[in-house]
């Protein structure tokens, strides 16, 4: 690693302060992060942690009906504290990574990475989630802007992810079984006014939505409605894990597996 100066704010006001030093970077759980400082990778001058603020944690039934799920909240309290409420989010949460990323990671970081093989963008794309930051409200289909990328503003915190919840829902994820990352991972939601299927995992774009999916799930919420449909392998990963042809193949497998878990 390279030397840099630590800050631990109590305060999202704190925070946001000293993000605004010259090459600050922030640290969520540093599941991604540390490793980067470790090889070299990343080399900012102040590393502010997010860990100790408060406000920043936690999962409750906002007024208008949606779970807040704040920034700051490890995947192990997700998977805990959510599970009342949307099944499918906590069930997503508890089976990411192994119990010790699970009780460092949080929310707010893995989305901030906008890793394009990470299981939350598939939730808030799929959830039709809105990301609520220090200074605005950002939604889903606004947030993800490719590997890598969202629409985070530099010194921009993601204080809590609010999530609508669906009449049915579930995740479906095909493991990479090392790093326990998704080859690909499907979420699907039905809302009143209609069906979201989130990809992640398959794309070199990143998590995206399968438009047809959605509309054939909408006029029929079963895994026979898929039956037809197929994913255009351009622009899918390719690598040893799998060609783009084969993880095509799998955004199919994984959103009826999906389907038929919900319904």
């Amino acid at each position: 690693m390279y030397a840099f100066d630590f800050v631990r704010p109590a305060t999202l006001a704190e925070a946001v302060a000293a993000l605004a030093a010259d090459e600050a970077q922030a640290l969520g759980g540093g599941q991604t992060l540390i490793p980067a400082l470790k090889q070299r990778l990343a080399a900012p001058k102040v590393l502010v942690s997010l860990s100790g603020i408060a406000e920043m944690k936690g999962v409750c039934l906002a007024d208008d009906g949606s779970l807040a799920v704040g920034g700051g909240t490890t995947h192990a309290e997700v998977a805990r504290l959510a599970a009342a409420h949307y099944p499918a989010l906590a069930d997503l949460a508890g089976h990411i990574g192994d119990p010790a990323v699970r009780n460092r990671g949080t929310i707010g970081g893995s989305l901030a990475n906008n890793d394009p093989s990470a299981c939350y963008p598939a939730a808030v794309l799929g959830g039709n989630a809105t990301v609520v930051t220090n200074s605005r409200r950002i939604a889903a289909d606004d947030f993800f802007r490719g590997m890598f990328t969202t629409a985070l503003n530099p010194g921009e915190i993601i204080t809590e992810v609010r999530f609508p919840i669906p009449q049915k829902a579930a995740y479906a994820k095909f493991l990479q079984p090392a790093s326990r990352f998704a080859l690909t991972g499907v979420f699907v939601a039905k809302f009143a006014d209609g069906v979201r299927v989130a990809v992640t995992g398959a794309s070199e774009s990143g998590v995206f939505r399968w438009t047809e999916a959605e509309a054939a799930l909408t006029a029929d919420f079963s895994a026979s409605a898929l039956e037809g449909l197929a994913v255009d392998p351009e622009g899918m990963i390719g690598d040893l894990h799998g060609t783009p042809a084969y993880r095509a193949h799998l955004v199919k497998v994984m959103t009826k597996r999906a389907v038929a878990a919900a319904a």
